[in-house]
């Protein structure tokens, strides 16, 4: 329903009163027991969530006063060495910026909840919780106000039913526990550890990733909101913990969550977009996950542009497991598996589709597929399975073979190789398409073959680092084209991090996992670093300020690449690898507003009427007059983002111009010269080619203009830098030629 009708928001009595009787106005009397709102907005934006018919939503939508109805839905989650690999990759300088700082950030984080006993949520040397805090601790079952401290500040949870077994396996006569901040996933307890955690020495995962743990900003406070549970996360959830969120008084909200790019909606009934967009107004930085469906184009989720959109990549660490053949072959694999027990044994070895259930299965049984292997034929040995495009992860093909008795499982997949799978104390070993052809090769040679699986190793200042993940997700994004999606890329592949005590491997407090979710939490902490530095910088000055000074080299001064050793583009990495020391100096910084956004609704499609109801300054806000239908979407491209993306660029016809506003954040008397690194044919301008500041002076508008005439059909990539002599600030450019 938009906005709140004053700024300070609505309170909750008169809010929900007013649900309950829009719903009675649609719901029939003989029915007034389903008048009853689950879930109720009214700090940052208006809103319910309630159960209806599709008569009845249809109904509502048509209320002068309501902006969107849409089903409530399910969306996903996105599921140390990685902060000494940015600082030590980009920085030589040993810089102690935490001691200096004097601004408590505050990082909210959406997801499974918490595990407060970890050492990583520690607030030994933190001084007290800012007077500005007006979140609460809740309590549940197993948690208690004594949970929260001076790190972990403030713990909120919704009605989401946990699938942990110790919970759901109650005695009888027993009352359900009604919830609990506490996590039992592990999830929520990675994010918020790797985004603030706390420094914690010796820190490992049964002898692996051993070192300093820690988060990106080990000062900033941490504020748990449980939305989600083991599998699932409800969106109506997500709104209200976003609405919370930002009532209580955080800086930053962190998200690890989406949904599939397939089942991807409009803006207006996203609720993570819908949050986002009203945290924006209130100067509170949004951080996304992009989603791990990659390696196809068109994937990545979390879009829109008041939102920072995170894809993955991987640190200079590697988990490798080694495989023994029987003919005195070694091969050096991926994987992450440790004995509890003994040493590596050696076993036979066997092909999944040698040992089927039925000759009828025989493809199902390559790929280990749940019911297609021949218990029998497989126990006692270490079977070979393939991933051969079937949808079943390596978590199930471990599942099935180990069901069945086998010894271990190496897996052929060429995609996933670079993104260590945790196999715990079942050995395990992954290779490529090169070596898996040895094995089979072995394999079908041999009468008798056999192999030893060997625990996983450590490989430390691995290169090249970083290259994008296997899974993350890429663009353009396919709500708009002319918005670059992701943003940034940052470590998340085999990233050490707190979790929960798991029993079935014993007691470690720390874990080993990957994906976007991951990823996310790099950001939102080296966010939450940044504004501890220049606290008076808004969230997109911020953002700004990451793009623009990240590092398009990896460990090798080499161009960033992808999986398959090409060069990544930045529908991949987006502006590039975060480099938080850096972006605390950025020269130059191009602020987007709220104004901007604004714009780019109208731009993108939606009524006036629609968005005085969703804007907070109603009374002022008038789309541009300019924008006809044939330019709308072209006029989105013109928004002062801190890249540049043009949809479609005529090869035959005209020239795309586009604008920005630059605002000096260094020297007050600085003149700053473009240079452009671009592709052959396609011609960049920019108008001026110098600009100076003075004291004065603080903002300098410019004009890129592309010319595809002779350029290449297709995405052409590129990058303006504008610099100082010192500063050199990168905004890259991603332009479609047709």
């Amino acid at each position: 329903m938009g906005s709140p009708l004053n700024n300070s928001g609505d309170s909750a009595e008169i809010s929900k009163l007013t649900h309950l009787q829009m719903l009675s106005s649609i719901i029939p009397s003989e029915e007034s027991e389903r008048i009853s709102v689950k879930h109720s907005f009214h700090h940052a934006y208006r809103g319910f969530c309630a159960l209806l018919t599709k008569q009845e939503a249809t109904l509502l939508s048509g209320y002068e006063e309501v902006v969107s109805v849409f089903p409530d839905p399910i969306l996903e989650l996105h599921t140390t060495r990685s902060w000494d690999f940015l600082r030590s990759y980009y920085s030589t300088n040993n810089y102690n910026y935490h001691a200096s700082s004097n601004y408590d950030v505050i990082i909210g984080v959406i997801d499974t909840g918490i595990w407060p006993e970890s050492p990583s949520f520690d607030d030994q040397h933190i001084g007290e919780i800012p007077s500005r805090w007006k979140g609460i601790c809740m309590e549940g079952f197993d948690f208690h106000k004594s949970n929260c401290n001076r790190k972990l500040i403030g713990a909120r949870f919704y009605d989401i039913e946990d699938q942990d077994s110790n919970i759901t396996k109650l005695p009888k006569n027993t009352t359900k526990p009604n919830g609990t901040p506490r996590d039992r996933v592990g999830h929520g307890t990675n994010t918020a550890s790797i985004a603030a955690g706390a420094f914690v020495p010796n820190a490992t995962y049964y002898g692996l990733a051993s070192g300093i743990a820690r988060g990106g900003s080990p000062s900033s406070r941490i504020a748990t909101y449980k939305a989600c549970s083991e599998g699932y996360c409800q969106g109506s959830a997500i709104l209200k913990a976003i609405d919370d969120a930002i009532k209580d008084g955080v800086d930053i909200i962190s998200i690890s969550i989406g949904r599939s790019f397939v089942f991807q909606t409009d803006f207006k009934d996203d609720p993570i977009a819908i949050g986002a967009f009203h945290a924006a107004e209130r100067g509170i930085g949004v951080v996304c996950s992009g989603g791990n469906e990659g390696p196809d184009p068109y994937t990545v989720t979390n879009s829109a542009p008041w939102i920072f959109t995170v894809a993955a990549s991987t640190i200079d660490r590697k988990f490798q497991s080694n495989v023994a053949l029987g003919n005195n072959v070694t091969l050096k694999g991926t994987g992450i598996s440790f004995y509890t027990s003994g040493h590596a044994k050696t076993y036979p070895l066997a092909f999944g589709e040698n040992v089927h259930f039925h000759p009828s299965l025989t493809s199902q049984a390559r790929n280990c597929m749940p019911g297609s292997l021949d218990a029998k034929k497989v126990a006692g040995k270490i079977i070979v399975c393939m991933n051969d495009g079937w949808l079943i992860s390596r978590l199930i093909k471990k599942l099935v073979v180990q069901d069945a008795n086998a010894k271990g499982l190496i897996l052929i997949d060429e995609q996933e190789k670079s993104s260590p799978f945790d196999s715990g104390n079942f050995p395990f070993a992954e290779f490529g398409k090169i070596a898996g052809a040895k094995i089979l090769q072995y394999i079908n040679s041999s009468q008798n073959p056999y192999a030893t699986i060997f625990p996983a190793n450590e490989i430390r200042r691995f290169k090249p680092a970083p290259v994008v993940a296997d899974f993350s997700s890429r663009g353009p994004a396919t709500l708009t084209e002319n918005i670059l999606k992701p943003d940034i890329t940052a470590p998340g592949v085999g990233i050490l991090s707190a979790t929960i005590p798991n029993t079935e491997k014993g007691s470690s407090l720390f874990g080993i996992t990957s994906g976007t979710s991951m990823a996310c939490p790099h950001v939102s902490g080296a966010m939450a670093f940044i504004k501890s530095i220049h606290p008076t910088w808004s969230f997109s000055m911020i953002k700004s300020a990451i793009m623009t000074t990240a590092t398009i080299s990896n460990n090798l001064r080499n161009p960033l690449t992808n999986t398959l050793n090409l060069d990544a583009s930045p529908h991949e990495i987006g502006a590039g690898e975060l480099n938080p020391i850096k972006a605390l100096n950025p020269g130059l910084i191009f602020e987007t507003t709220m104004i901007d956004y604004y714009h780019f609704l109208c731009n993108y499609g939606y009524k006036e009427k629609e968005l005085r109801l969703i804007v907070s300054k109603k009374n002022s806000f008038n789309c541009p007059r300019s924008s006809t239908s044939t330019t709308k979407k072209e006029l989105i491209s013109h928004m002062n983002y801190p890249s540049i993306s043009i949809e479609k660029l005529d090869q035959n016809y005209g020239v795309s111009r586009v604008e920005r506003v630059a605002m000096n954040v260094g020297s007050p008397n600085a003149t700053y010269t473009s240079s452009i690194i671009g592709p052959p044919g396609l011609i960049v301008r920019v108008s001026p080619r110098k600009i100076e500041f003075v004291k004065e002076i603080k903002k300098i508008s410019f004009e890129v203009s592309f010319d595809g005439e002779k350029a290449s059909k297709g995405y052409n990539f590129g990058f303006i830098i504008w610099s100082d002599g010192f500063h050199k600030v990168k905004m890259v450019f991603a332009v479609n030629v047709e």
